[in-house]
């Protein structure tokens, strides 16, 4: 609704150019209007237009000469440069046009203030509209568009009040930006503060509803309409249609005036999300006229269960492609796992725009090529294409998952110049970057800039504060989550819990266990299960731990039965460990992870032919142990180590750097955990075996690097061992360094020789 008030507004600035046009100022006032003056009004006007039309078929360098070889120039001939210059997306040359024109005019005013905005420029906008000499209700409506559209509602609400007259546009623009940024009570209290709403407000009111699923409400509104339009038939079935409530929908439509195109692709739209392949495509199939729209929603019916085969034969069915179609095939490709042929598709299309990029990086990330996604990030801002807030949170999203910091500040920067950063949309992408990228603080600094926190950002930043070991802030966190009024959910808890587990707070997690169906009505789920007997059974209490599963409501998972084995692992309970692996064992036979786990409980105990038949075993079920490998960030490259590494080109200087840290680590009472190594081999043979761990060598490379007082972040693909954990505690005391490690689990903090896990991991 806030684009129609775009739309009202462009059509307002082109007749009020005309106006212009056809009563022509003259920027020269002085100039008296004779004869003899060297180009005539009438002269003028036309060049005006030959300008626009220039501008109109995106020949900006033939109006430039046109403008350049003018002896004359009005108001209007700028004007038309800086609109035309900013229709064809040359933003900067539009300013430098508006910086030079000698003497502006309201129009000037608005049309660059629009520009801005339609740039995303929102400060810009600010700036050039505190300036403005006079304003009228364009210029205000101009902001209050722009704040709306970008999710800046408390801009959009002090531009409303402080407007000193308002109009249609100005009503419609305010309860747009309520209903389009989810504050549907606070349109309804506007929306009842007058009667004499425009069409395309009732409409606008009746969506909101209809997108929080308030149906009751959308039909309610839908039933006091004064008039109603196609939209607001169509609006009203799309609602009821989308919501499993094909029956009431199709109701609708029979009675409905007038069945156009979007009515009947409605239908099919609210089959396809509701599963019903089948009626879907009989209703694709009877529809009299069909447009883009009716062809992609079946396409995408097809493409979201995965029946590629189908989705494709009506692609190349479809007489109208467009890049939507295109889109949903990429989408469609990657979301089934064969990125092959959504690249092919990507690269055959005869156009992109930001959501083909979008697609196709989010369909590499989703598969695992993150460095693939975050280079073709890099082409597509070389490209010059427009960047959306998809393509910030998915890049975003693919930085945190191979934890490249470097590339995601960046990101972040660009983030800002968008004025993107203080949204929840990319300002919870920003959270998770900064979290899985070891810099806490960082995320905590994007946490208190978003300006409406809901419950993802404080779930996301417990969580954050939880898997870095910092429990104790994770739960004051918490604390102050309840005092701003927002109600904790499932996820909230797992957070809670979670830090509780990392920080050993036993009494304290289960305190939060037992309050939350009492004080948040959450019903337990397996997941609250799986962290309190994690935190029992890190605590030594595997009695009370066992006790609470034979208690749970539902059986136990594979995660919940691998918390118990973890415990036993830890406290050296054998034969507990053993009962937890079976059960994994029969829920996840390929589990390697478990496999490795019990054959270290094994190992510790010195029962090396236990340890040799989990090998056999391994190997007579197909199950390979996943390799381990770890990386670490400099200058932007990524620099991946396995163990004993033999390739790098840094090799010989890493391993020197070892064996001087090692002799230094010794002198420190450092001692190696050689019960880990899971062969039965002489002490000084599994010492040389640990040495060369990747974490290790990673943490190397990184101390001889990275510029000193910088940390040195590290990602392990699997767990951190104990000796690896023991070494780069000594280590960071002995180069006087924060070491941060990620594993597969959580985050470990090495400084002064000290761990935040506290050791109790």
């Amino acid at each position: 609704m806030a684009m129609r008030g775009n739309n009202r507004f462009r059509q307002l600035h082109s007749r009020s150019c005309l106006r212009s046009l056809q009563t022509t100022t003259t920027v020269n006032r002085k100039q008296p209007k004779t004869s003899s003056s060297p180009a005539a009004d009438s002269d003028i006007v036309k060049w005006n237009i030959s300008i626009s039309t220039h501008m109109r078929n995106g020949q900006c360098d033939s109006a430039l000469r046109l403008f350049n070889s003018m002896p004359r120039r009005s108001s209007v001939s700028w004007n038309a440069m800086i609109s035309g210059y900013l229709s064809n997306n040359k933003f900067f040359h539009a300013r430098q046009m508006f910086e030079k024109m000698p003497t502006r005019d309201l129009v000037s005013w608005n049309v660059m203030i629009s520009g801005c905005v339609r740039h995303r420029k929102l400060r810009d906008a600010r700036l050039l509209f505190d300036q403005m000499p006079e304003r009228d209700v364009v210029s205000w409506n101009a902001m209050l568009s722009g704040y709306a559209q970008n999710g800046y509602v408390k801009e959009a609400e002090d531009i409303f009040d402080e407007m000193p007259c308002k109009n249609s546009i100005s009503w419609n623009g305010m309860l747009a930006a309520y209903v389009q940024n989810g504050r549907i009570e606070d349109a309804r209290r506007i929306f009842e503060l007058k009667a004499d709403w425009e069409l395309v407000s009732w409409n606008c009111m009746m969506g909101g509803y209809v997108k929080r699923k308030r149906l009751v409400d959308a039909r309610e509104i839908f039933n006091r309409m004064p008039e109603r339009d196609e939209v607001s038939w169509n609006t009203m079935i799309t609602g009821y249609a989308q919501n499993g409530e094909l029956l009431e929908a199709q109701r609708l439509f029979k009675k409905s005036p007038v069945q156009d195109v979007f009515t009947w692709t409605a239908m099919v739209s609210g089959y396809v999300q509701n599963g019903m392949l089948n009626e879907a495509r009989r209703v694709f199939d009877e529809m009299p006229e069909k447009n883009s729209v009716s062809w992609n929603a079946i396409i995408a019916g097809y493409a979201q269960n995965k029946r590629m085969d189908l989705a494709r034969e009506l692609f190349e069915d479809m007489p109208c492609q467009n890049v939507s179609s295109w889109n949903t095939m990429i989408t469609g490709y990657a979301q089934s796992g064969d990125i092959a042929q959504a690249r092919d598709v990507f690269d055959r299309m005869p156009q992109r725009d930001s959501i083909s990029w979008a697609a196709i990086i989010a369909g590499y990330a989703q598969s695992g090529y993150g460095e693939e996604a975050l280079r073709l990030f890099v082409e597509m801002k070389r490209d010059g294409e427009r960047l959306n807030r998809s393509t910030y949170t998915c890049t975003l999203s693919t930085c945190a998952e191979i934890a490249t910091l470097e590339l995601g500040k960046q990101v972040h920067g660009q983030v800002i110049k968008a004025g993107l950063e203080s949204g929840c949309y990319v300002g919870n992408a920003l959270l998770v970057m900064y979290c899985k990228c070891g810099s806490i603080e960082d995320a905590y600094v994007v946490f208190e800039g978003i300006e409406e926190r809901e419950v993802v950002s404080w779930n996301t930043m417990i969580a954050g504060y939880a898997r870095h070991g910092f429990g104790n802030e994770a739960l004051k966190l918490f604390e102050s989550m309840k005092k701003t009024g927002i109600r904790p959910d499932d996820v909230t808890m797992v957070g809670v819990l979670s830090a509780c587990s990392h920080t050993g707070l036993v009494d304290k997690g289960t305190e939060y266990f037992d309050s939350m169906t009492r004080d948040y009505g959450i019903t337990a789920n397996s997941k609250h299960y799986t962290c309190m007997i994690d935190l029992l059974g890190r605590a030594g209490r595997l009695d009370d731990a066992q006790n609470l599963m034979k208690n749970m409501p539902f059986e136990p998972d594979a995660a919940t039965w691998g918390a118990l084995l973890g415990a036993s692992r830890i406290h050296g309970n054998t034969e507990l460990g053993e009962k937890a692996a079976e059960m994994i064992f029969e829920m996840e036979p390929d589990n390697t992870g478990m496999y490795v786990l019990l054959s270290n409980l094994y190992a510790a105990s010195g029962r090396w032919g236990d340890v040799g038949k989990m090998r056999l075993r391994m190997r007579d079920r197909g199950v390979k142990k996943v390799p381990g490998y770890s990386w670490v960030e400099v200058q932007n490259k990524i620099h991946t180590f396995t163990v004993g590494d033999s390739i790098h080109p840094e090799r010989d200087r890493i391993y020197a750097f070892l064996e001087e840290l090692g002799l230094k680590m010794k002198k420190e009472g450092y001692v190696s955990s050689t019960k880990l190594v899971l062969h039965d081999v002489e002490e000084e043979e599994k010492e040389h075996m640990l040495k060369y761990h990747s974490e290790k060598l990673a943490v190397a490379f990184g101390l001889l690097t990275i510029a000193p007082g910088r940390p040195v972040r590290v990602i392990k693909n699997l767990r951190v061992c104990e000796d690896c954990h023991n070494a780069i505690k000594h280590i960071s005391k002995i180069v006087g360094r924060l070491i941060i490690l990620r594993d597969s689990h959580r985050f470990h903090h090495f400084n002064g020789g000290q761990c935040s896990c506290g050791d109790y991991w």
